[in-house]
């Protein structure tokens, strides 16, 4: 199956005709332009957005070609279309930006897939998770617009989702092969990702493991239920943790523990913490550490030791959020002072055994780059 991509952009193109976003300027000064998303199979289907060439399914059934509409998880989502070449390839194709596809049960694998992995990159997660996206399929992102920053941000999220970049009058040639390792990115099994308070750390942390099939988020603070403030069930958390639950895909396990030692000896598949700075707050309460006496403080030292020697070692992919407190006002109490400490010195011990390290400040992501 050879594919020509006639255009990779969205709907409009990128950058879109008329807009003045930052995303639109930045790729109009680098230089870069993208037209509408088209793709030609074989030199016999061509498949734009929102449609297939304008005919009916069954249009190249002469040509020993079979086109069929995908149904999309969205109501009132486009959809895409599946095609099966005469020599037996199948594409998977997104019908349009916002499509989150749904093939039908019992399909097989594809050997290429165009996803608008912009609009909903977890499905890629979902379509791996069936074994509908497999070690030999060409995923490439479709509809490249300004719903990302740039094009540089567009290449990191394609590295770590693990599919590739098309531009205009690229060419997707797809031989079956020798399976790929979808395990983890190459050479990655720890990210730290660092930021303040709303900053967007832990929906960075969500999109880089958007694409796995298995993933066991870990909860380490409590659900609400269980956390009053005088007296009171404290509804404010309640509600922040319903959200974190809401934006996550519904296929991830959640499990809620302060072992994180013990999950990461064990763990397979991704695994996300969210976050590092409530694990700690709940262990100084089990070690009795906040008043800073010594037995606490070495129960509390035996933790974080043993957290950062599984860390360590650990041979799942994992990513785990953390806040960046080192940068505000100094605590006005004791023990907001010793909690800051004991994170600034965790945040770095985990960094110093990570790949891959970022601090999100205001929604933007700073790489903090190699040891």
């Amino acid at each position: 199956m050879r594919v020509l991509v006639e255009g990779s952009g969205g709907a409009s193109g990128w950058p879109e005709p008329g807009c003045r976003c930052a995303s639109c300027l930045r790729q109009a000064a680098a230089g870069n332009a993208r037209e509408r998303s088209i793709i030609v199979v074989d030199n016999v289907v061509r498949i734009g957005v929102g449609d297939a060439g304008g005919t009916e399914e069954g249009a190249w059934a002469a040509a020993g070609y079979r086109v069929v509409r995908v149904a999309d998880r969205e109501v009132g989502g486009s959809g895409g279309w599946e095609l099966t070449a005469p020599d037996g390839g199948r594409l998977l194709w997104a019908g349009g930006p916002g499509a989150v596809l749904e093939p039908a049960e019992g399909a097989a694998a594809y050997d290429v897939a165009f996803l608008d992995l912009l609009g909903d990159p977890a499905q890629l997660g979902w379509l791996r998770a069936r074994g509908l996206i497999t070690g030999v399929t060409d995923t490439r992102v479709a509809f490249a617009d300004h719903r990302v920053p740039s094009e540089a941000e567009l290449a990191r999220r394609c590295g770590f989702w693990r599919v590739g970049r098309v531009g205009d009058g690229d060419v997707v040639s797809r031989p079956r092969s020798v399976q790929k390792d979808l395990d983890l990115g190459v050479g990655t099994r720890r990210v730290l990702v660092l930021g303040g308070a709303r900053s967007g750390k832990s929906e960075r942390a969500e999109l880089r493991l958007a694409g796995e099939p298995e993933v066991t988020y870990v909860a380490t603070g409590p659900d609400g239920a269980g956390r009053a403030v005088g007296g009171k069930i404290d509804a404010e958390w309640a509600a922040r943790v319903a959200a974190h639950r809401a934006r996550r895909p519904a296929w991830w396990r959640t499990a809620e523990t302060t072992d994180l030692a013990g999950v990461l000896r064990t763990a397979c598949g991704a695994v996300l913490i969210d976050g590092i700075g409530t694990w700690l707050a709940a262990v100084m309460d089990e070690c009795g550490a906040w008043d800073g006496d010594a037995a606490g403080r070495a129960r509390l030292a035996a933790r974080t030791a043993g957290l950062v020697g599984a860390w360590r070692q650990v041979s799942a992919y994992v990513v785990a959020v953390s806040d960046e407190t080192g940068l505000g006002v100094v605590p006005a109490t004791s023990a907001g002072r010793l909690f800051r400490d004991e994170l600034g010195r965790l945040n770095r011990a985990l960094a110093a055994e990570s790949e891959e390290s970022e601090l999100v400040v205001a929604g933007r992501v700073l790489s903090l780059g190699d040891l």
